[in-house]
């Protein structure tokens, strides 16, 4: 940091497991990359290729190559993997983690529909090729999963040999967890927090009142996905109480 504030709070410090920034890149150009790292890096902790966008980017391995050099794990969205599995191409996809020398994978059936242990077979058998994180949630928001089974899916795909999971809200922040305005599904949230440690739970808050929402619920150090690239330092400000949404958060209460 540049200057020395007190009651501030603990971050964790990378490579973190915890309080991690999942960033989403929507198609960055190379030069985009570039520069949002000078800024934005050192508070990033992982980097989706969202959708299915790797396909059709070019300088695809220039752009990679770039966030290997700042130590930034970079994955494929999970609908590339969907994409994969709904044409019988898994072993294709397998070939394309490995040409692109990819450590991180995404497990995720929000756009199609996979039988539950056939996705949890996907990720053992992508565990031992790369580190993968599952998503659990539909894209549809008429797909409303009721709190238990979201807790059942997520501890069926952490036994199975995921290293975090998602809880799916798209990048708009209206699905999933949460209703079509964007409120936070509390109930569903307290319900999951019963059973799944906070720190297996990448939490998708794409939206500046979600994120508030979350900070304040489990602290500083939670784990949040579907960060835009502008958002990071903005977010980075809200988790240090640097922000009037969590000024006051912080100053009179244990740092979580």
């Amino acid at each position: 940091m540049n200057y020395t504030l007190k009651n501030i709070p603990d971050r964790t410090q990378k490579p973190r497991v915890n309080g991690l920034t999942m960033v989403m890149d929507k198609g960055l150009s190379v030069r985009q990359v570039e520069d949002f790292l000078e800024v934005a890096g050192p508070h990033t902790d992982i980097v989706k290729l969202g959708w299915s966008t790797s396909y059709v980017t070019p300088n695809l391995e220039n752009k990679l190559k770039i966030y290997r050099d700042a130590e930034i794990p970079v994955y494929f969205g999970g609908t590339l993997f969907e994409a994969f599995i709904i044409r019988n191409q898994f072993d294709d996809y397998r070939k394309i983690l490995d040409k692109y020398d990819m450590k991180f994978a995404e497990v995720s059936d929000g756009s199609i529909n996979i039988p539950h242990d056939e996705k949890c077979e996907y990720i053992r058998k992508l565990s031992d090729q790369v580190t993968v994180i599952s998503e659990v949630g539909s894209k549809d928001a008429a797909k409303i999963f009721a709190p238990y089974k979201w807790i059942s899916l997520m501890k069926a795909e952490i036994e199975a040999g995921s290293w975090k999971v998602i809880a799916e809200a798209r990048e708009s922040g209206n699905v999933g967890l949460y209703r079509d305005s964007g409120e936070v599904r509390q109930g569903l949230v307290d319900e999951i927090l019963t059973q799944i440690p906070a720190e297996t739970i990448i939490w998708e808050a794409p939206q500046k009142a979600q994120q508030v929402w979350f900070i304040k619920l489990i602290g500083t150090n939670i784990n949040l996905g579907n960060i835009a690239p502008a958002d990071v330092i903005p977010v980075e400000t809200l988790r240090l109480g640097l922000r009037s949404d969590t000024f006051d958060h912080f100053l009179d209460m244990e740092v979580k």
